[in-house]
């Protein structure tokens, strides 16, 4: 491998990987319960970001042996409507996972909805059971991102024992959970936002820098530390000259030029989001039938 590319967190590489543990993982699933682990998605409206990333998730499932079945409701469909279908997907014993596809139209509550997908079948890992658990530093579903940028970390960095970590960003998707698994593997954390004054002071001292702010290209240069490792989480759309493409929250030629590691956006952080979530459903479909299911995701 160049040096160049051993810059780069490749994590369409690392995704193929554990979708190959995965595939088997579901494969012995099947032969103890003869059938598959089985993930349903639901999707309200026709946002086309959304429908894109529901037909990736459908697409792998299928690769993985995973049975996947989506529910479309037009954008209009009533919040009681929509938790009454989750109740009923609930107590359906043929189907290990639920996602609903978020953003969400601004009259449902998306707090909601969380609340009422079961624990059990939480693929997301956002319900307050698993959240609370996965603070508390409990065995849980965890959130398919974070889970997924920790293990490109610890792919890189097998001991993070007093590392100096910073994320920069702190929702309930990524860098709340986040922070929670960085703790776990004693790191000293920081989490930073869009009111951190003096952010660059902070983020300097990061050997691992995780970028969730959601603004295109914010960190550059003067925010990272030398030979440190970058965790672009970041996905946003610029339009340059009537031309439009996909980038992340890191301006990624001064990340290259400065760290030791750093994701690309696209093709770090998203594909191995997807393969977490199948991760995720195989890991409730042993668990939800009281299975035997070895931890040994790094």
């Amino acid at each position: 491998m160049n040096n160049k590319l051993a810059k780069i967190i490749d994590g369409k590489h690392h995704s193929k990987k554990l979708l190959i543990k995965v595939t088997q993982l579901a494969e012995n699933f099947f032969n103890l319960c003869q059938r598959k682990p089985c993930i349903t998605v639901i999707i309200v409206g026709d946002d086309p970001a959304s429908k894109i990333y529901v037909k990736n998730k459908i697409k792998t499932a299928r690769e993985s042996l995973i049975k996947s079945t989506e529910i479309v409701f037009p954008k209009d469909l009533t919040e009681q409507k929509l938790l009454s279908e989750i109740e009923r997907l609930n107590v359906d014993q043929n189907i290990d996972g639920i996602l609903v596809q978020l953003p969400l139209p601004k009259h449902i509550r998306e707090n909601k909805v969380i609340e009422a997908i079961s624990p059990l079948k939480d693929v997301d890992g956002f319900h307050p059971y698993n959240f609370g658990n996965l603070t508390l530093g409990n065995h849980s579903i965890v959130p398919c991102t974070p889970l997924g940028a920790l293990y490109l970390i610890k792919k890189e960095i097998k001991n993070l024992n007093g590392k100096n970590a910073v994320i920069i960003g702190r929702s309930n998707i990524v860098g709340k959970p986040m922070h929670a698994l960085l703790l776990k593997e004693n790191c000293t954390v920081t989490i930073a936002h869009s009111k951190t004054k003096k952010l660059s002071d902070i983020t300097k001292k990061a050997d691992i820098l995780i970028a969730a702010i959601g603004k295109a290209e914010f960190i550059n240069k003067k925010h990272i530390k030398p030979n440190s490792l970058i965790i672009d989480v970041g996905i946003n759309r610029i339009t340059n000259k009537e031309k439009s493409k996909i980038v992340g929250d890191v301006m990624f030629k001064d990340a290259f030029k400065i760290a030791s590691k750093v994701t690309p956006v696209p093709g770090g952080v998203g594909p191995m989001t997807i393969a977490c979530l199948m991760y995720n459903t195989v890991k409730l479909s042993f668990l939800r039938q009281k299975l035997k299911f070895e931890e040994k995701l790094f």
